[in-house]
C-alpha cells in the first residue's frame, strides 16, 4: 500500500473555527489582538501536513484557507486602496472574523457545559454502596485529545528528523501502513505506555515517519491504542489498551475507502 493510496478518515476530526481556535490557545493570545499574518502561515502548515498525511479535508477548510489569504492580502494593502465592504462597521479586516470565532467559542463553551451537566445528572441518584473502591483513572481517548495536539506533535517530530537527516528524494517503500501496525502491535505490550518521540527513533526516512504516524491513526481508530496528555501543549502518552479493550485487527480493512 503506497502512501499517496492511503486515506486518513476520522470521525472525530474538527472543524476549520476549531482550528483556528486552538491556534489562538496555543499562542496564549486574545482573539481580538490575533495576527492574520501569523494565524494564516500556522493554519497552512496544518493544511500541508494534513495533505501530506492524505488526510480528507471538508471544503470549509479551504474556503477558511482562502479567505485567510484574502484577509491576510488585505491587512498589506493601505487604507486608502482597501476595498469597499457593505455594512462593514470599521476599518479592521479581521472584524468579521473574530466575530465569527467570539461566535462559535460561546456556542462550544455552551455545549462543553451542559456536556458537563448531564454528566453530573446522569450520577446524581446511583445507588451508592457502603464501601467502595477508588474507581481507575479513565486514560484520555483521541476524541478528548485534540487531533491537532497529534498534527503539532507530528509536525514537530517531522521537523527534527528533516533536521538530522538528508536523503534528498530518494523513497522508501520498505514499509506500509499494514506493515506498521503489526510492527507497533508486536512492540507494545497490553498496557504499555510510552512517550510519542519514541515511536519514531528507528525510522531513517521521511516516508517511514509518515507511514508510523498513519499506522498510529489507524490502531487508535480500532480502538487498540489510547493516547493521553493532560496539559494543553504538554507531553503525548501513547498507551496500548488492555486486553478487556483490545480485539484482533483484520489488516484486510486498513486504509479502505469507503465508497
Amino acid at each position: 500500500m503506497e502512501i499517496d493510496d492511503y486515506k486518513v478518515r476520522l470521525e472525530i476530526f474538527e472543524g476549520p473555527l476549531d482550528l483556528l481556535l486552538y491556534l489562538i490557545k496555543k499562542d496564549e493570545v486574545d482573539i481580538h489582538t490575533i495576527s492574520i499574518e501569523r494565524i494564516t502561515r500556522q493554519y497552512l502548515d496544518y493544511i500541508n501536513t494534513f495533505k501530506l498525511l492524505n488526510i480528507d479535508l471538508a471544503s470549509e477548510f479551504i474556503v477558511m484557507a482562502a479567505n485567510l489569504m484574502y484577509l491576510k492580502s488585505r491587512t498589506l494593502l493601505p487604507r486608502v486602496d482597501q476595498p469597499p465592504e457593505e455594512d462593514a462597521e470599521d476599518d479592521d479586516p479581521r472584524w468579521e472574523l473574530i466575530r465569527q470565532l467570539i461566535e462559535y467559542k460561546k456556542f462550544k463553551d455552551a455545549a462543553g457545559f451542559l456536556s458537563l451537566r448531564e454528566l453530573e445528572q446522569e450520577g446524581r441518584f446511583e445507588h451508592q454502596p457502603d464501601i467502595t473502591d477508588a474507581p481507575a483513572e479513565e486514560p484520555i481517548t483521541l476524541a478528548e485529545v485534540s487531533i491537532f495536539d497529534l498534527i503539532r506533535a507530528f509536525q514537530n517530530v517531522l521537523k527534527r528528523f528533516e533536521k538530522t537527516h538528508n536523503f534528498g528524494d530518494i523513497i522508501d517503500d520498505r514499509y506500509t501502513v499494514s506493515d506498521k501496525i503489526e510492527l507497533l502491535l508486536s512492540h507494545f505490550i497490553p498496557g504499555e505506555s510510552r512517550r510519542f518521540e519514541e515511536l519514531f527513533k528507528s525510522a531513517t526516512t521521511k516516508a517511514e515517519v509518515i507511514v508510523t504516524f498513519l499506522a498510529l491513526l489507524e490502531l487508535m481508530k480500532l480502538n487498540q491504542f489510547v493516547v493521553r496528555q493532560n496539559d494543553l501543549l504538554g507531553e503525548i502518552v501513547i498507551e496500548r489498551r488492555d486486553n478487556q479493550y483490545s480485539a484482533s485487527v483484520d489488516l484486510t480493512e486498513v486504509g479502505k475507502i469507503d465508497e
